[in-house]
C-alpha cells in the first residue's frame, strides 16, 4: 500500500473564485501546466523518492512542506544520478556511509534536493517562462501563488507538445546538436553517470560492434537514459542479487545490461511536428538522429523550446 500521508497533491482553486476576483487572474502559462501536483517531504527517503519517480514516470519531483505547502526545493533525476556516483553527492554514499550504499539510500532527500529553486509565477505568460527555462537550462519550472505555494509545473515537453504546430516547415536538422556525447556497452554504470552529471545529459547513445575502431563510434547500439538508470537502481532484482553492500559493487554493472537496446532514432529530415508526436506517442524526451547508420547529432524537447522560441 502507498504511503499517502508523504505523498502530497496541491491544486489550485475553481474556475468561479479566480473569475470573480481580476488580482488573481492567471497568465496563460497555466493553461499548459500540471496543476494536480504531486509533491513529497523533505523527509522521504532518496530510495522511496526514486521509486515515486518510477510509479509515475517523473523526471522532477518538487519538495513541499506538508504543513503550510509551501516550495522547498525540487529533486531531479539528475540529483539521483549525482547521488549515485556522477557528482559531488555521491560524497554521501562515498564518506558519510563508507561505500554502503544500502545504508546510504535511506538518506532524507533533503540531503540532495536543490534548495534555492527557480519559480515562476501563476500570472506568467508562456513566452516568459520559455524565456527563464532556456536562459537556466531547465527541464521544468514549479509555478507559485502570491503565498509561495506550489500551484503547478510545467516542462519543456508541456510547451514543446503545445506549440509544436507553429514551427512550420523546420526539420530536425535545423536544431539538432551534432555534438554527441556517447558510450560503449562495456562502460559501468557509475562511469556513464559520471559522462551524464558532468554534461548535463539526460541520455547518451551507446556506440560500438565495429572492429574499425573509426566506425565504431558512429554505430548506435542502444541508448541509456537517466530513467534506465534511476530504474535499475530502484529495482528489486538489484537488491535481491547484491554480493555485499558496497555501492561500488552496484556502480560496476555493465550499461548493456540496463539500457534500450532498440531505440528511437529519427532522420535529420523529420519535421519538428512530426517529431513531437513521436516524443508523445513513446513518452520519451529525446532521440538520436541518424543518417546512413551513422549517430550525426541527437534532438530533445530543450532543442524544440529554441524552435518554438523563434516564433
Amino acid at each position: 500500500m502507498k504511503d499517502k500521508t508523504s505523498i502530497n497533491r496541491k491544486s489550485n482553486t475553481g474556475a468561479i473564485e479566480r473569475e470573480t476576483k481580476v488580482h488573481d487572474r492567471e497568465g496563460d502559462i497555466m493553461a499548459i501546466a500540471t496543476r494536480d501536483v504531486i509533491s513529497i517531504p523533505p523527509s522521504k527517503s532518496i530510495k522511496d523518492t526514486a521509486k515515486v519517480m518510477m510509479e509515475h514516470e517523473f523526471r522532477r519531483l518538487p519538495i513541499t512542506d506538508p504543513g503550510s505547502g509551501k516550495l522547498l526545493g525540487i529533486v531531479t533525476v539528475m540529483d539521483i544520478l549525482d547521488f549515485f556516483g556522477g557528482g559531488k553527492k555521491f560524497n554521501i554514499i562515498e564518506k558519510k556511509y563508507k561505500d554502503n550504499f544500502l545504508a546510504a539510500i535511506n538518506e532524507p532527500v533533503k540531503e540532495i534536493m536543490t534548495r534555492n529553486v527557480l519559480t515562476v509565477s501563476k500570472k506568467a505568460s508562456i513566452g516568459e517562462t520559455i524565456e527563464v527555462m532556456l536562459a537556466n537550462q531547465l527541464g521544468a519550472i514549479p509555478i507559485v501563488d502570491a503565498d509561495e505555494k506550489l500551484a503547478g509545473i510545467v516542462t519543456e515537453r508541456d510547451i514543446a507538445l503545445s506549440l509544436a504546430g507553429v514551427v512550420g516547415k523546420d526539420t530536425v536538422q535545423d536544431f539538432m546538436s551534432p555534438k554527441v556525447f556517447n558510450t560503449t556497452p562495456g562502460t559501468p554504470v557509475g562511469d556513464a553517470c559520471k559522462i551524464m552529471v558532468r554534461n548535463g545529459l539526460r541520455r547518451i547513445p551507446i556506440v560500438g560492434g565495429e572492429a574499425d575502431i573509426s566506425n565504431a563510434a558512429k554505430k548506435l547500439l542502444g541508448i541509456l537514459t537517466s530513467t534506465d538508470v534511476i530504474r535499475f537502481f530502484n529495482a528489486k532484482e538489484l537488491f535481491d542479487n547484491l554480493n555485499s553492500n558496497l555501492a561500488t559493487d552496484v556502480l560496476e554493472t555493465k550499461v548493456s545490461e540496463i539500457m534500450a537496446k532498440e531505440p528511437i532514432t529519427v532522420a535529420p529530415t523529420c519535421g519538428i511536428g512530426e517529431l513531437c508526436e513521436i516524443f508523445a506517442e513513446n513518452n520519451i524526451g529525446g532521440v538520436p538522429v541518424i543518417k546512413d547508420d551513422d549517430v550525426i547529432g541527437i534532438i530533445t524537447e530543450r532543442d524544440i523550446l529554441n524552435a518554438v522560441k523563434r516564433y
